[in-house]
């Protein structure tokens, strides 16, 4: 079977992308085949892992064991995404609020688009440290994002495809896309890096961890100073996020085409939300639209909570917060009736213009505008 990879990253592994960021329109997420392989550069250090990102393979054999094998640990897989979900509502008010409010209008049943994740790209601790636990449950690494203005990058994972109950919600649900972001910590100051080393460095095999300490909600290093905290907020609000919050699920994302009532186009939610006195991260507008016009998303702003530093004192820090995501149908599909149209049949991925502004949604300057 010819191979139909190009190279998408220039890391630890080499990706083969379902589409490239400039063809999301045209193609179908159904009719392709993508594969995993690990680059030559790396094979010594892949070699020393226990969880060999090269069992993901392009074939569709392998395809349908990995689907096989995840139906066998499904149970324990869809308990350990209820737990970090169970998790996030118990931090997140406003999250759990909405939740309540859309079901209160649309139903039992929520299909989660995306989870999100964050990590420090050093000492182990950046994305392979999350993205591992999927990837042993059949999941699939796809495009990669670059944020160079936030020192940034990030990947996604497709999940496998299994048969889903029709009545199946959130957790339980159809399984979410994962979204996982990494701070490009080498590029941060020297005393930015300092602090970040310092903890991730005393956690020890910590990051061997990160889907056990998203599901207990737990850091995997020790409580920082108050002053480390202000000294990364200064540099980059996502470090300090991420100091203070870990592996914690950063957010989920409601999928809201999967609605069935009017709140299924992602206006009217937004519309729904605010009249409800919950505010949306204005950064951008209200609505990111992605050049094709076919991925529409919003977010809320960051709860805050209660963080008591390790020297004592005791600050309000951002927590996490909820977004809403509606894929329409690509051009090709269009005449497709409404009960025909499945997910393929939509356009798939993530936009760079997009997320850059849902990242603020914990940001100082929105949760500053939420409070007034």
């Amino acid at each position: 079977m010819a191979s139909l990879c190009t190279s998408a990253i220039k890391a630890k592994y080499q990706i083969c992308p379902l589409i490239s960021s400039s063809s999301f329109p045209s193609l179908n997420r159904s009719t392709h085949i993508i594969s995993l392989r690990r680059s030559s550069r790396h094979v010594n250090s892949f070699s020393t892992q226990k969880r060999n990102l090269s069992a993901v393979s392009c074939s569709i054999s392998n395809s349908g064991l990995r689907e096989s094998s995840f139906q066998g640990g499904e149970s324990f897989f869809r308990s350990v995404l209820a737990s970090m979900e169970s998790v996030y509502l118990n931090r997140n008010p406003t999250a759990k609020a909405i939740l309540e409010l859309v079901h209160s209008v649309d139903g039992d049943q929520i299909c989660y688009d995306h989870f999100a994740f964050r990590t420090f790209g050093v000492n182990g601790y950046g994305i392979d440290s999350m993205a591992s636990f999927f990837l042993d449950y059949g999941y699939t690494p796809r495009v990669e994002l670059r944020f160079p203005a936030k020192k940034l990058k990030a990947l996604w994972f497709s999940p496998p495809s299994i048969p889903i109950s029709k009545n199946g919600s959130g957790a339980g649900g159809p399984l979410p896309r994962i979204f996982i972001s990494e701070l490009l910590v080498d590029q941060l100051s020297p005393e930015t890096q300092e602090i970040i080393r310092k903890y991730t460095e005393v956690s020890g095999s910590g990051h061997k961890h990160a889907s056990l300490a998203s599901s207990l909600g737990s850091l995997t290093w020790e409580k920082p100073l108050y002053s480390e905290f202000q000294q990364l907020a200064r540099e980059s609000e996502y470090a300090a996020w991420t100091l203070v919050n870990g592996y914690a699920l950063n957010h989920v994302t409601i999928s809201t085409h999967g609605l069935k009532s009017h709140l299924r186009n992602i206006k009217s939610l937004n519309q729904f939300i605010e009249e409800n006195g919950f505010k949306l991260n204005s950064e951008g507008g209200n609505l990111k639209v992605s050049p094709d016009g076919l991925l529409l998303q919003s977010s809320t702003v960051a709860d805050s909570t209660s963080f008591q530093f390790s020297d004592g004192t005791t600050k309000s820090v951002p927590c996490s917060y909820i977004e809403f995501a509606e894929r329409l149908v690509l051009p090709q599909y269009k005449n497709l009736s409404e009960k025909e149209v499945k997910e393929h049949h939509r356009r798939d991925g993530f936009e760079v213009g997009n997320a850059d502004k849902i990242f603020e949604s914990t940001y100082t300057e929105q949760l500053t505008r939420k409070a007034a």
